[in-house]
């Protein structure tokens, strides 16, 4: 039986994601990203799906940087999930926000939220977990007047209710998360892909001018169209970016090669970190 890892405990978006495109593999929840990760590149598990980026906060910045500098994974899909933030609380504490004194979840969670906890929960305290399921869980074992953020799957995992629903700033909440595999052949997803994509990490040469433009009209002249470009530092000094680029379309035999030949003939490093399908769940 094919085996999937996830940013767990139970009660987490990502094993909402997980649930909402796999049925009858077995899962195991990780307690952070990098033994995710970890768990897929030693084998542990045959799939692992892993948050990557939420279009309120932006990119999840562990993500990348543990995908980039420590283990380099195939990337073999993306599932893009509308996210309600609820405010959870135990079934006995209904009556009155001003008792809650502090508030757990993810960060992102967190911040996904600010005009709420600032309008409503201004004195109570925020404490960051790993996820939302964590969040859920320490309050769950609490008899503390404290409350998480999280979604219903949490509240129905731990018994707690929800005081308020959809706490988050805005309407339009969605957050990717990349399905990674060293095998492609045991990823089965249920639903019909949306659409495809090809990401690719690109490293500019050192100290040559106008480099980012060159590297743009690569794909401009080729007519590829770029979703998101994105640097990060390559932990080699100040000053060193690579760029993460997103195509909306899968690799070729035509056009990359050309663009890749292209980069590298300006110094550049090009490597292709996965060409995939893309799913879209709908809100329940």
């Amino acid at each position: 039986m094919t085996s999937i890892g996830y940013l767990g405990p139970k009660g987490t978006f990502t094993k909402m994601a997980v649930d909402s495109v796999f049925n009858g593999e077995m899962k195991n929840g990780y307690r952070t990203i990098p033994e995710c990760i970890d768990a897929v590149d030693k084998g542990e598990v045959d799939i692992g799906v892993v948050p990557i980026e939420n279009a309120i906060e932006g990119t999840v910045q562990l993500t990348i940087d543990y995908l980039i500098h420590q283990v380099r994974l195939p990337v073999v899909g993306e599932i893009v999930v509308p996210i309600q933030q609820h405010l959870l609380v135990r079934k006995e504490v209904t009556n009155n926000l001003s008792d809650i004194q502090e508030v757990y979840s993810h960060s992102h969670a967190i911040a996904q939220c600010h005009q709420y906890l600032h309008r409503h929960l201004h004195a109570a305290t925020t404490k960051h977990t790993s996820s939302t399921g964590k969040a859920a869980e320490i309050v769950s074992n609490s008899n503390e007047p404290i409350a998480a953020i999280g979604n219903r799957l949490a509240a129905e995992e731990y018994g707690l209710h929800i005081f308020q629903e959809n706490i988050h700033d805005y309407p339009n909440n969605h957050t990717r998360f990349l399905v990674l595999s060293n095998h492609p052949e045991k990823v089965h997803i249920k639903h019909k892909k949306d659409s495809e994509k090809t990401t690719m990490l690109i490293t500019l040469p050192n100290d040559q001018s106008g480099a980012l433009h060159q590297i743009l009209s690569a794909f401009s002249w080729r007519k590829l169209n770029l979703s998101k470009i994105e640097s990060r530092p390559t932990k080699t000094g100040l000053g060193n970016y690579f760029f993460i680029i997103d195509v909306d379309q899968p690799y070729d035999d035509v056009l990359f090669p050309g663009v890749k030949s292209e980069l590298e003939a300006l110094g550049c490093q090009v490597t292709i970190l996965g060409t995939y399908p893309v799913y879209h769940m709908l809100q329940n």
